[in-house]
């Protein structure tokens, strides 16, 4: 099976993402973790790389087979349907998937990739030179092919360096195989295009390719990046993967309003201005995008446990808030009652005295608009 790392919690979103050529998983390191407080991100090495074994593929490869290790890992951590992110030969494996096999692919990112790659004699005659003389030479040109002049990651490059020649020069034999162009308006699955301006081996023309070829994909040009932008423009690239996977304020935005109710929703869109544009935006992408989607607790365990908070803090104009979203989350008033007289004994009588007024209040209010 591939080496992986797998980071954030059990219950989120899954993400899978796939590393280039020659690299390892840690072509991740400054995106993972970050991508990782929303999703359970799983990255992989390719065969031969990191810490992957250079038996599972051989000569002849193909970006199907590398997919199909892909799918049996994912397979093996008991996760069905995810997300995807691949760079390069990555994110050629990320195309095989959302074409083939669809159901498996709820969302899918291609990163300084191509649905072909300058034909097969390149990587056949890349394929015969590793296969004769090892990687040290090509391992020594890293940087140029990489990364924009002056910049480097040596964990990267050493990565390079010590990836198995022989499952290197198959996984080359898969690139040189390598094209879809012809089946990219089959992809179904949101796709965003990720182009390092800067990219002599997959250029934005590349990019812009598949753009006009897959259904509804967008694409985002980063400035001062080579091949392997998550490792050169971090930041650039975590943004635009956030806004692809997270969906972020628009799916918070229709959880809030199905839990808090429309008026209330567009009576806080009203009172916005652009002090409070950015908090509004955080509450949506964070507390209803990412909190109260997740399906560990359900919403009627959740309206309690923030019923139970909202006492102790004191926080009774929210309460109240939250007395209505508790009744809409199915809550009865003879269970909210219960609610708050737990918060009696653990939050003392007069936080529970002032609860019981409130949601007394509430209650009264929904009967009387009901009747």
């Amino acid at each position: 099976m591939l080496n992986h790392l797998t980071e954030g919690p059990a219950s989120a979103p899954p993400l899978l993402l796939g590393p280039s050529l020659g690299t390892s998983y840690a072509l991740w390191d400054a995106v993972a973790p970050e991508l990782s407080i929303g999703h359970r991100v799983i990255r992989w090495d390719l065969p031969g790389h990191g810490g992957s074994a250079a038996g599972l593929i051989g000569p002849g490869a193909t970006v199907g087979d590398l997919a199909g290790l892909v799918l049996e890992l994912a397979d093996s951590l008991g996760v069905g349907r995810f997300a995807y992110a691949g760079v390069s030969l990555g994110g050629a494996v990320g195309l095989h998937l959302a074409v083939h096999h669809p159901e498996r692919v709820s969302s899918l990112a291609v990163v300084c990739s191509s649905a072909h790659f300058g034909g097969a004699k390149p990587w056949e005659e890349r394929a015969a030179l590793v296969r004769a003389d090892g990687l040290e030479e090509l391992a020594g040109s890293a940087d140029a092919r990489w990364f924009t002049p002056g910049f480097t990651v040596p964990g990267l490059v050493r990565d390079h360096r010590e990836a198995d020649p022989g499952a290197y020069a198959a996984c080359c034999d898969a690139l040189a195989a390598f094209d879809l162009r012809d089946r990219l308006g089959e992809i179904s699955a949101p796709t965003l295009l990720i182009a390092g301006r800067e990219d002599p081996a997959t250029p934005p023309a590349h990019l812009r390719e598949i753009a006009d070829g897959v259904p509804g994909a967008a694409l985002v040009e980063i400035p001062g990046a080579s091949h392997l932008a998550p490792a050169e423009r971090p930041e650039a690239v975590l943004t635009a993967l956030r806004g692809h996977f997270d969906g972020g304020a628009k799916r918070g935005m229709a959880v809030r309003r199905e839990v808090l109710g429309d008026a209330h929703v567009d009576r806080a869109q009203g009172r916005q201005t652009p002090f409070t544009a950015r908090f509004q935006d955080f509450i949506s992408r964070y507390a209803w995008g990412e909190i109260w989607t997740d399906d560990t607790l359900s919403r009627r365990e959740r309206s309690m446990v923030t019923m139970t908070a909202l006492v102790a803090h004191g926080h009774y104009e929210e309460l109240a808030m939250h007395v209505r979203a508790a009744r809409r989350n199915g809550l009865t008033p003879d269970e909210i009652g219960a609610v708050l007289l737990q918060t009696a004994v653990y939050c003392g009588v007069p936080a529970a005295n002032s609860a019981f007024a409130t949601a007394q209040r509430v209650l009264a209010e929904e009967d009387g608009a009901a009747g």
